[in-house]
């Protein structure tokens, strides 16, 4: 999906939603049974009772990976199911040598089929551009973190870590294939993102369960258009954790996710 297709849905759905599909053991409400196959049917049932006002999905590979070849068969269903004017980001934070970045574009983007990557800047722009060459698909950049270890390396330095990263970066891509991952935990620390990222689209985690809002975000990072992925994962897909059957569990996650679309289409309309 290219930026004007991205912009066109998030016009469309008057939604700039990205759901976070981690889909941890030990939250998945029993009624969806139990190992693979429960990661599986839980999944496509987020997807689909969130689909009408989500952009973009964010399966997180840490959590298909313990299930060994049927995670990795199961993330693979759960790709192909998502539809094909929704963004799918493969959340797989790489970062490493070039020739092993190559490798690991190719796996994402050719054998998983994948539209985006997020990506670790720490090893340079030898790691980031054989992603950042694929003209076609989206790098998503880690550039200021909402985890509480982002204070040992981001802030530090004149200026900080993560603006030399958010300014170095710009040349290794294009606003048209390059998105930069920003922490809604820090809003005070967004408006300088969008000053040395006028043009980028944002993906931006830490709404919801930690703490982010809709409203500080949209203040400091819509641009022109939109520019802007608002990440919730736990917020919605574990909204009815403690729902009793598969019904009742996806209506409560039906709801977040539209709660959450309903604030950002009052951001689009200002």
């Amino acid at each position: 999906m290219d930026r004007k297709a991205l912009y066109q849905a998030i016009l469309h759905k008057q939604s700039y939603l990205c759901v976070g599909l981690d889909p941890d053991p030990a939250k998945i409400p029993l009624c969806f049974g139990e190992g693979s196959l429960a990661v599986e049917a839980f999944c496509k049932a987020i997807i689909d009772s969130t689909k009408h006002v989500a952009v973009a999905y964010k399966p997180n590979l840490a959590f298909f990976e313990p299930y060994g070849p049927e995670g990795l068969e199961v993330l693979e269903k759960i790709v192909a199911y998502i539809p094909s004017d929704i963004l799918v980001i493969a959340d797989a934070k790489r970062g490493d040598i070039g020739n092993t970045a190559a490798k690991y574009a190719t796996a994402i983007f050719d054998t998983l089929g994948a539209d985006a990557i997020t990506v670790a800047p720490y090893m340079g722009a030898d790691s980031v551009t054989p992603f950042t060459d694929r003209s076609d698909k989206w790098t998503i950049l880690l550039a200021l973190t909402s985890n509480p270890g982002a204070d040992d390396f981001e802030f530090h330095g004149t200026p900080p870590l993560f603006e030399r990263v958010i300014t170095k970066a710009l040349a290794w891509g294009t606003p048209e294939n390059l998105m930069f991952v920003v922490g809604a935990t820090r809003p005070e620390l967004l408006a300088r993102v969008r000053e040395l990222a006028p043009d980028s689209f944002l993906l931006v985690p830490g709404v919801g369960a930690q703490g982010g809002s809709i409203e500080d975000v949209a203040k400091h990072c819509l641009n022109s258009q939109c520019g802007l992925l608002v990440n919730s994962s736990r917020g919605i897909i574990y909204a009815g954790a403690s729902e009793t059957s598969i019904e009742s569990a996806m209506a409560k996650t039906c709801s977040a996710a539209e709660s959450l679309a309903t604030q950002m289409s009052a951001t689009l309309q200002k």
